[in-house]
Formats: C-alpha cells, sequence, structure tokens
C-alpha cells in the first residue's frame, strides 16, 4: 500500500485527485494540503511515500516546499511528484534541483497518474527520454552559463570512472536494466554504483543525478 499526499490549491482538483487514488486498490491518501507551506507540515505529520505536488500555487509554491519537505530531515524522505499544466513549466527544472522524482502532466490519464506512483514510489523516474531531453534542453542553457564554474567542473571528481558512466547513462532517462545491459554488468550493481553516485554528489533522489549530469557538463544537451 503506498501512501500519498494530495497537495493543490484548487478544492475541485485536490477533491478529485483524492477520489481517484482512495478508490485505487494499492493507494491509500494519508493527507490533504491547498498551499506549500501547509504541504510542509502534512508531510511532517502523515510521513507519506509520495505527494503529488502542485506546482503553482500562491504563497509557497511546490518548488519551495519541495524544498523544504526534502531539506528537513524525514526519514525515509517521501517521493515527490510534480503536478504541473504545462510540460516545459518554468518552474519544473527549478523542483528536478530540488529533489523532485519527476513530474505528470495534470491532463494525463488516471492510468497514468496511478503507475506514476508506483514509478517514484519504487525510486525511479517517470518521465520518458525523450521527456527528460526536452525538459534539459529547454533550461539547463539558461542556468548554466556557456563557461562552467570550476566548483561545477570538480563537483564530479569523487566519482570513479565507472560510477561516471553510469551518471552519464542515467542522464538519458533509462531504466537500471538498460543501463545494465549496455555496460553488461548487473542491476545490482548498477543500482550500487547509482547509490554511491548519489552519496558522493549529496543528492536525494534520481532525477536530481538527471540535472547535476547536465549541469556539470558530463551530458550536454542537443545544442552543445
Amino acid at each position: 500500500m503506498t501512501t500519498v499526499l494530495v497537495v493543490d490549491d484548487q478544492p475541485l482538483v485536490r477533491a478529485g485527485l483524492t477520489a481517484l487514488l482512495a478508490a485505487s486498490p494499492g493507494c491509500e491518501v494519508v493527507g490533504e494540503a491547498g498551499d506549500g507551506a501547509e504541504a510542509v507540515d502534512r508531510a511532517r505529520e502523515t510521513r507519506p511515500e509520495v505527494i503529488l505536488m502542485d506546482i503553482r500555487m500562491p504563497g509557497v509554491d511546490g518548488v519551495t516546499a519541495t524544498r523544504r519537505i526534502l531539506g528537513s530531515g524525514l526519514d525515509p524522505a517521501p517521493k515527490i511528484l510534480i503536478l504541473t499544466t504545462f510540460d516545459l513549466d518554468e518552474y519544473v527544472y527549478e523542483a528536478l534541483q530540488a529533489g523532485a522524482s519527476g513530474f505528470l502532466l495534470k491532463e494525463a490519464q488516471p492510468a497514468s497518474l496511478l503507475a506514476a506512483i508506483r514509478s517514484v514510489a519504487a525510486g525511479d523516474m517517470l518521465f520518458a527520454p525523450t521527456v527528460t531531453r526536452r525538459l534539459i534542453d529547454a533550461f539547463v542553457g539558461r542556468y548554466r552559463p556557456p563557461s562552467l564554474p570550476a566548483d561545477q567542473e570538480e563537483r564530479l571528481e569523487p566519482l570513479t570512472t565507472r560510477e561516471r558512466e553510469v551518471l552519464s547513462l542515467v542522464a538519458t532517462g533509462i531504466t537500471n536494466g538498460d543501463i545494465a545491459r549496455s555496460l553488461m554488468i548487473s542491476e545490482g550493481t548498477v543500482k550500487t554504483h547509482l547509490s554511491r553516485v548519489m552519496a558522493k554528489l549529496d543528492l536525494n533522489s534520481r532525477a536530481q543525478a538527471v540535472v547535476v549530469a547536465y549541469e556539470t557538463g558530463l551530458v550536454g544537451t542537443s545544442q552543445s
């Protein structure tokens, strides 16, 4: 049973999401919140496995709430799934930087929402490789200067060659199984390498690892 916190400033949307999840086997809604500040409090109280986080809300928005929740020391940390009305919302990139596990369009079908919840609960990213590339192509340029600061270039120094290989493949959006086949190693070994990468770089989500791979220049965008 996956526990879920639903965060959206529109009562009807929030009620609809809650009703859908309540009727779905394998999901349990443990709380609702109407803004980011309330989401932080409810996350601390209910300890959900997954948070459906609206990104555009008055007051404390979804990006700030994501950053506060994941920085609050909750153990285990919840997986945060960003809800947006536009797949290239400028705030989505910031949410991924903050540690969100991925994003979902509000126009998605119910089955896609349920699959996304299962995906992030299992520790995966929910968006397809093509969406990952589009997102990064659209936004990494405006956050990363043409010449990377030395501290960005040096950020990957703690990683071994194999760990860099794994991180670069993670950045393409493929699964652990695909990475294992590409590098001719076991899926368990991929998970071990990725865990070490995230520990060394102080990351708390797979999506955040994707952002770092592009920001540091390990993987380039289609414009580079």
